[in-house]
């Protein structure tokens, strides 16, 4: 299907998850709450010997853009649909990363530091709820020279939706402002996700830059709710918060912003033209979950597999809540062999 080649991109930081079920002791001890994501902290470096000594610990290809992408792909099912770009060490990790997505379907194009390892983030797993500490390392360094060589521009050029997570903008904006620009310029589908509350709090700036070019915004309860403190919008109410993100300036006028915000259990928020409509979740039984890493990053996955697809969006929604149903009830953000979405 020649049409759909490389018709998704994503940009963000490859992380090799390292995630262990631990105690809220453990929790305590290194200052960390779930159900949150963070940048580790000088504090934070001895946790992750500290894991793998105590607990019982796995390794799963991670970072939340990349997951988003090898979600999309595995709901495609149509090999080379989707690609990817990120910074990643010159070690095992990154090698082992890359045959992951790979053979998984997707076109990985990692730019390879010299000089650092690749990123890891330690995942927190306490009664099925997840916290995320990650040490960006390689995935800091990416450059938007990378970005500018040839071979990675064309896949900018060849694809129509473009995907990155709010965490990139840590590390990268002027890549993304690279992309956002010309997915105005070429009427592309535009993409980004709030990821985190630390995100709306300590890099608004970039992120208001950046959601001027936007599409889609993704996001959940907690990092709308910080949005809209952030703003000094004074509501908590994410359905009001919904649509204020939906209204808020736009550098193109093709498409309409329009804002999809998970609640875990509680039914999808999605907000255009003004308008709320929400979208119930598919039950699970508490003893079903194992975790929710991934949670998130499976659902804009399912999302996006169908949109590319030019499906509607209640079609779009339903594929995302398939896959974050999947994905949690298994560790990290894996999944079978085949879906099962019909």
């Amino acid at each position: 299907m020649a049409d759909y080649d490389g018709i998704l991109l994503g940009m963000g930081n490859p992380l090799l998850d390292i995630s262990a079920v631990v105690d809220e002791d453990f929790l305590t001890k290194y200052d960390i709450k779930l159900n949150n994501a963070i940048l580790a902290e000088e504090k934070h470096l001895p946790m992750y010997e500290d894991m793998s000594s105590k607990y019982n610990v796995e390794y799963i290809a991670g970072g939340a853009t990349q997951n988003s992408i090898r979600v999309a792909q595995w709901m495609l099912q149509i090999p080379g649909a989707t690609s990817y770009m990120g910074c990643v060490g010159k070690d095992k990790y990154g090698e082992e990363m890359a045959k992951n997505s790979k053979s998984a379907g997707v076109n990985v194009h990692y730019y390879e530091d010299e000089t650092a390892p690749t990123g890891t983030c330690a995942v927190c797993v306490v009664g099925g709820e997840r916290s995320l500490i990650a040490n960006l390392s390689a995935a800091n360094c990416y450059k938007s020279d990378h970005l500018k060589r040839p071979e990675n521009w064309a896949l900018v050029e060849k694809a129509k939706y473009i995907y990155i997570a709010g965490f990139f903008l840590t590390v990268s904006p002027e890549s993304i402002q690279l992309v956002a620009e010309h997915a105005a310029a070429t009427n592309k589908i535009f993409t980004m996700n709030l990821s985190a509350p630390f995100i709306c709090e300590f890099f608004k700036d970039v992120q208001e830059k950046a959601l001027s070019y936007v599409d889609y915004i993704f996001g959940n309860e907690t990092e709308a709710r910080t949005f809209s403190k952030v703003h000094g919008w004074e509501t908590d109410n994410v359905e009001e918060i919904a649509i204020k993100i939906s209204q808020l300036p736009k550098a193109s006028g093709t498409h309409k912003r329009i804002t999809v915000i998970t609640q875990g259990a509680d039914p999808v928020v999605v907000a255009q033209d003004g308008k709320v409509t929400t979208y119930p979740v598919i039950f699970l039984p508490k003893e079903k979950l194992v975790d929710t890493n991934g949670a998130g990053d499976a659902f804009v996955g399912g999302f996006l597999s169908q949109l590319v697809l030019e499906k509607p969006i209640e079609e779009c929604v339903r594929a995302g809540c398939y896959a974050s149903n999947v994905i949690i009830q298994r560790s990290g953000c894996t999944y079978p062999e085949k879906p099962d979405f019909k």
